[in-house]
């Protein structure tokens, strides 16, 4: 064996280390790809219950507010009636 070339088994351990650091650089970046991925769902749960509540406040305002023309109509036919019996 050369005095300057390195022994087989030191070449092995290097390669070893080399391919373990790439294995846990991969490892690291599936967990970040994880972890953006559940906190995006997360986030996209939050949002789609916020647009729940606010159709139901939506949903809430439109019926107070055919209950209002329904209540005013009734006022007008009224009016409309009283109107037309003072006319005869």
């Amino acid at each position: 064996m050369a005095a300057g070339a390195p022994d087989p088994q030191s070449r092995f351990g290097q390669s070893v280390k080399g391919l373990l650091t790439e294995k846990v650089n991969a490892c690291g970046t599936d967990v970040i790809a994880l972890t953006k991925q559940v906190l995006k769902g997360s986030r996209s749960s939050e949002l789609l219950g916020q647009a729940a509540r606010n159709m139901v406040l939506q949903e809430d305002a439109i019926l107070h507010s055919e209950d209002s023309l329904r209540k005013m109509a009734i006022i007008t036919t009224h009016l409309q009636y009283q109107s037309y019996s003072e006319e005869c």
